[in-house]
């Protein structure tokens, strides 16, 4: 899908270098369809990162999709330009009388704490009220997706003993979801996380379903019957270099980080990371798009039924 985003968005110069195949608003007025509409909350420090990493995985497919980029209003991005965030970013105040085809909802690095004592919680609730009832289908990535099974569903996160990072092998487990359409039956995903659910949890929920869990990583994929909501605990978004800063940030800080797991070749962190995630990242979004959004969605989205 031609990805439709601002005409000076940093994206749009990297993703456009990747042969990616970019819409800039400019030519998106010349044609007469109704594209996609896609709202990213990006709760992530890295913001301009992470808008690539996601802008990347939802373009080049034949349809249109129109990204819309949104900050919280309760808290103030440290680590982004501010001029950034004025020209690229709205907050909730804008968009809650608008309906969306669909929703993405990163992780944050608050994970350590509960989620009762983040500083934005209560906003992040309302949106997520608000996504019952304004958005087609809901994507959820990381600590994004542990937030959204607490408070739809009360389902508790759990803190490891250590940070889980690395890229884990993970099994299909509900081969008849057309999410995991084309996928292996094994395929691997990075993580990067303090905190976990379990999967008794989920399964005492009966509106939820397992999709897919790795032995060492836990639950990956839960999502609806309908995949009205989706839950994804990695970052299949992640780029080649991405694990690797964290881990060098982390040492800088003297935290003595483990090598994140399958990441380096031999575990040896001189060397370039291995990249083996990408086409199961690119198929996870695709699928999403096509069959829990753009074929199910209807055409007028303010007749979009409540969850």
């Amino acid at each position: 899908m031609p990805i439709r985003i601002p005409n000076d968005l940093p994206a749009t110069k990297t993703l456009a270098e990747e042969n990616i195949f970019v819409m800039t608003e400019t030519r998106a007025m010349t044609q007469d369809i109704r594209p996609l509409q896609v709202l990213l909350l990006n709760l992530m420090p890295t913001k301009i990162e992470t808008e690539t990493q996601l802008a990347r995985l939802l373009g080049n497919t034949p349809l249109q999709v129109e990204l819309e980029l949104m900050q919280t209003k309760s808290y103030e991005a440290k680590n982004t330009a501010p001029e950034h965030m004025l020209k690229f970013y709205t907050t909730f105040e804008h968009v809650r009388d608008r309906n969306f085809d669909g929703m993405i909802i990163t992780g944050a690095p608050v994970e350590k704490m509960a989620f009762e004592d983040v500083e934005y919680w209560d906003e992040l609730c309302e949106i997520m009220e608000w996504s019952k009832t304004h958005v087609h289908s809901t994507f959820h990535i990381c600590w994004g997706a542990q937030a959204a099974l607490y408070y739809h569903y009360g389902i508790p996160k759990y803190l490891l003993p250590e940070k889980l990072s690395g890229i884990f092998p993970h099994r299909v487990e509900r081969r008849s979801s057309m999410l995991l359409r084309g996928f292996d039956d094994v395929f691997p995903a990075p993580h990067s996380r303090h905190t976990t659910i379990l999967r008794e949890d989920v399964e005492k929920c009966e509106k939820l379903r397992i999709l897919a869990s790795s032995e060492k990583a836990g639950v990956y994929i839960i999502m609806t019957d309908g995949g009205r909501q989706v839950f994804i605990t990695g970052h299949s978004e992640y780029d080649a270099d991405t694990l690797q800063k964290e881990y060098l940030r982390d040492k800088g800080l003297g935290l003595e980080p483990h090598v994140p797991e399958g990441y380096f070749p031999d575990d040896d962190d001189t060397r370039a990371p291995l990249v083996t995630w990408r086409s199961h990242a690119a198929l996870l979004y695709q699928n999403w798009l096509n069959y829990y959004v753009y074929q199910t969605t209807p055409y007028d989205i303010s007749a979009i039924r409540p969850i």
